[in-house]
């Protein structure tokens, strides 16, 4: 069995992608080609987990200037063709398109050629290539109830999610709590800048309280500066730039922090974790947002848009939260019951039921 993989630019859409490979490897010794460009991640982390990726030139069209749109616009045909090859040369049995910069391209050209096509929506709100092959795919593998009227013969799947996030021991009971500031690997500007801010305040009126912050590269020396001029005991309070083990730092979080992107609440709902989310209002199409509020529907996370965000009412939810177990505890079961343990399988069988 041959499969390509099409799409990519940020962890949201890549990370799932190189779990669908390596389980249609392990399933049925599949061959696998992936389609990206040299901007996103896939072109770091493909070649780390051993596939080969085949590059195409093609841009943004959400979000960005006129002139860009422009060359993205100038470029789509000439990826189209170069899809075409690509796939003529490899002649998958389906490709899978994940989204992201080189999936509509990549779909497109499937489509085309009669090519058995699955397309994979991690969001709440499809992104640009989902939307306009969504129709046209033979299935569709959601993570979300609200993305499944976009596409054709779609199934809530879930997302893959590393299989630790599933089998995280409970919190203690008395445990003095903890609570988890995650911007992710870029860090979130505004969580860096609110939470020094009121961080003294906040330990002051939680008793026991601790918190780890993941500040990211580029304000990890700031955002330290700022918890240490905050006069917040420093023995309460840790900043980094970045943070390994996540499942075993969700693990000893009582509540998380942190920004709603398709990954990020994938694993929350795994973990069975509580939280805060503060969607990041730039992201394409306002996907994080919608993200956010599935969560919020379901009972598992309270939301605050950037815009509305002020000291005091981040302080003062807080505060409630991390006071009031029984609720993070109801949260807690309902994050657990939008998770899925078995995306990944799912999906490789959906691959294999369309290529057949």
């Amino acid at each position: 069995m041959r499969v390509a993989i099409a799409g990519g630019g940020t962890g949201g859409h890549i990370i799932p992608a190189l779990a669908i490979a390596g389980e249609l490897k392990s399933a049925c010794n599949a061959e696998i080609l992936f389609i990206g460009t040299s901007r996103g991640l896939e072109s770091r982390l493909v070649p780390q987990a051993g596939y080969p990726l085949s590059l195409i030139e093609v841009g943004q069209l959400k979000n960005v200037s006129l002139l860009t749109k422009a060359r993205t616009l100038l470029d789509l045909p000439l990826s189209l063709i170069r899809c075409r090859k690509l796939l003529r040369d490899f002649r998958p049995n389906v490709v899978i398109g994940v989204g992201g910069y080189a999936s509509g391209p990549a779909m497109g050209a499937a489509i085309l050629d009669g090519i058995p096509t699955l397309a994979f929506e991690p969001n709440a709100f499809p992104g640009l290539a989902n939307r306009l092959v969504g129709k046209r795919v033979n299935a569709a593998a959601v993570n979300f109830a609200a993305a499944a009227k976009y596409f054709r013969n779609p199934q809530i799947t879930g997302i893959p999610v590393r299989a630790e996030f599933f089998r995280l021991s409970p919190r203690p009971a008395g445990a003095p709590p903890h609570l988890l500031v995650f911007g992710g690997s870029q860090g979130a500007r505004i969580l860096n800048t609110l939470m020094p801010q009121i961080a003294s305040s906040l330990l002051a009126a939680v008793p026991g309280l601790t918190i780890l912050h993941q500040a990211g590269a580029r304000h990890g020396e700031t955002t330290l500066a700022a918890y240490q001029a905050s006069n917040a005991p420093s023995d309460r309070w840790q900043v980094h730039a970045f943070l390994d083990n996540m499942p075993r730092l969700f693990e000893a979080a009582d509540l998380v922090l942190s920004r709603s992107g398709a990954s990020t609440v994938a694993e929350l709902a795994a973990a069975g974790k509580p939280s805060l989310l503060i969607p990041f209002p730039h992201a394409a199409d306002d996907h994080q947002r919608k993200n956010a509020e599935a969560l919020a529907e379901a009972g598992a996370a309270i939301v605050f848009l950037e815009a509305g965000l002020t000291p005091e009412n981040l302080l003062q939810t807080l505060t409630r939260l991390l006071t009031d177990r029984q609720s993070l505890e109801q949260m807690s079961a309902q994050a657990r019951v939008l998770a899925h343990p078995d995306a990944t399988s799912r999906i490789a069988a959906m691959a294999i039921e369309v290529a057949r």
